[in-house]
């Protein structure tokens, strides 16, 4: 059953014939007293569709505009309030009665801010009023399925991924994946977003459809919606010929945003847009369009910092992050080690037709008190570095070929890994690895496994 609380008796009825035409049981509620009742007395409640101002009635006095006093004698005045209180009021007090129920909530475009405090003190989704049908539809269908999928029953697919300690994050996926809701991946560069997100692909309803990777930290500004949106030709004075975004290339599949952080605000307003109505424009082209995509963010920044410094949009941080998946760097997991370095030498071994090698059980420990700064990337290419320059007729890797391949990438500072701090280990490293390049940023960063955006982060937080 869906709970409709709306002051307004059009739209409760308007939602009440839309809902049950798609086989939900409804009931409705004209303001929170109401609501409340229904919530603590009816089990079958699994979802609240709520408004976050009502009108209210008072018997007091009243000062208009223009500074008279007008007075309603035996009947109520009605006033309505804009500031969301009695919203949130009621939300908070649904969550504690019911925090199982999800709360999808309904505000105007003009008043997005009311639906972000919603967002923190609890609901699942919202929802701009007037809405379109087909998209409140999904967002209701997406709340009840995350809902009800019990992560017992979700069995997880065969992998890619490699490791023990992401049983937790894998069975997430398996549970969120059917669903259409979006989904944030944050973690250090190299720490297999973009896996995560081909998995959430796979296990989808979409995997049929295309998976489209856009990498926002390679997108100005000015590109930005001919990227995403694309252009007729003649819109602008390159554009030679039509081009089509990636939003149109991803249509019923995934379309993958990776670097968000990187988006400038200009463009955040531009994709909130898209990502809250499902509609866009093609640049020179008037003609409203509609979008059919799953979408999956990814980071290695602080979205939740950047907020509170506001170069990143908190409406567009809680549209992106219904679901966030948190992938931790390999030095808090170096458990899984040994399974990555065996899997990373398999798959370069049929790679380059050569014959399996094993990894001694000293190479194991040794590789486990490096830093990795960058990673899983960073453990491939060492990995991959040892095997190609051991001798040809070794059939086993030591702890000597990972050190003689790290001494030909960038040298652990002097006292080795014990050798202070893992930020002043990482600068270190950073700062010889430059220096052997003399300069040329592209070498260093794949020569330590990540990428050039992640590479001059560090070297700004470094001060290098």
């Amino acid at each position: 059953m869906i709970l409709v609380v709306d002051d307004d008796k059009n739209i409760r009825l308007s939602l009440k014939l839309i809902l049950e035409r798609n086989e939900y049981e409804v009931a409705l509620a004209e303001g929170p007293k109401e609501a409340m009742q229904i919530v603590r007395n009816t089990p079958a409640v699994e979802l609240v569709l709520m408004d976050m101002n009502f009108w209210s009635s008072e018997s007091h006095e009243s000062t208009l505009s223009n500074g008279r006093v007008a007075t309603k004698v035996g009947e109520a005045s009605y006033s309505r309030s804009t500031d969301g209180e009695e919203g949130l009021t009621l939300l908070k007090q649904v969550k504690v009665f019911r925090p199982e129920v999800p709360c999808i909530l309904m505000t105007a475009w003009g008043s997005i801010d009311l639906a972000v405090q919603g967002m923190r003190a609890g609901a699942f989704d919202f929802i701009t009023k007037p809405w379109d049908n087909g998209v409140l539809l999904d967002r209701i269908e997406t709340a009840i399925k995350i809902n009800n999928i019990s992560p017992a029953t979700q069995p997880i697919q065969s992998s890619p991924i490699v490791g023990t300690s992401l049983s937790g994050i894998l069975a997430t996926v398996a549970r969120v994946a059917p669903t259409n809701a979006p989904v944030l991946i944050t973690g250090e560069s190299g720490t297999g977003k973009e896996l995560i997100a081909e998995a959430i692909h796979r296990q989808s309803q979409r995997a049929n459809g295309p998976f489209v990777k856009v990498n926002l930290g390679g997108i100005s500004t000015s590109l930005f919606e001919s990227e995403m949106f694309g252009h007729k030709k003649g819109s602008f004075t390159d554009a030679k010929a039509d081009r089509i975004g990636r939003f149109e290339l991803a249509k019923g599949g995934t379309i993958f945003l990776d670097e968000i952080g990187e988006l400038s605000l200009t463009s955040q307003v531009k994709l909130l847009r898209v990502l809250q109505d499902q509609t866009y424009e093609v640049l020179g082209d008037s003609k409203t369009r509609r979008t059919d995509v799953r979408v999956v963010c990814a980071t290695n920044a602080d979205l939740r910092t950047m907020v509170e410094e506001k170069t990143f949009r908190e409406d567009l941080f809680y549209r992106i992050n219904i679901i966030n998946l948190h992938l931790p760097p390999l030095r808090d997991r170096r458990e899984d080690i040994p399974l990555l370095v065996n899997h990373f030498l398999r798959m370069a071994c049929e790679a380059n037709h050569l014959p399996l090698v094993t990894v001694s059980t000293e190479a194991i420990g040794y590789l486990q008190t490096l830093p990795f700064p960058g990673n899983i990337r960073e453990l491939k290419n060492l990995a991959e570095r040892a095997l190609l320059m051991k001798d040809p007729v070794a059939s086993q890797l030591t702890a000597a070929n990972f050190q003689g391949s790290i001494s030909n990438q960038a040298p652990l500072p002097s006292g080795g890994v014990g050798g202070g701090s893992l930020s002043t280990m990482e600068r270190n490293a950073i700062a010889a690895c430059i220096a052997k390049h003399n300069g040329n940023l592209s070498l260093v960063a794949k020569e330590l496994g990540i990428s050039r955006g992640a590479l001059y982060r560090k070297i700004e937080k470094h001060g290098l």
